[in-house]
């Protein structure tokens, strides 16, 4: 069963090394990419909260708020 909560993720693009983990490991295929190797979010309404993103950033660029 998948919990599916109201979410807010937030990337600081200060801290983010481009490295892609975010992206490989989201099950949901939330982020894409862009050229400059950013990750952004372009598919909110598939995130589960499954915090694989924020766990796995090796720089803490990646948070995720819950909003109700």
């Amino acid at each position: 069963m998948i919990i599916k909560e109201n979410v807010q993720i937030k990337i600081d693009e200060r801290l983010c090394k481009r490295c892609g983990i975010c992206s490989e490991f989201c099950p949901q295929n939330v982020f894409s990419v862009r050229n400059d190797g950013i990750p952004q979010v372009t598919a909110p309404e598939n995130c589960t909260s499954c915090h694989l993103c924020d766990w796995r950033c090796p720089d803490f660029a990646i948070t995720l708020e819950v909003i109700s």
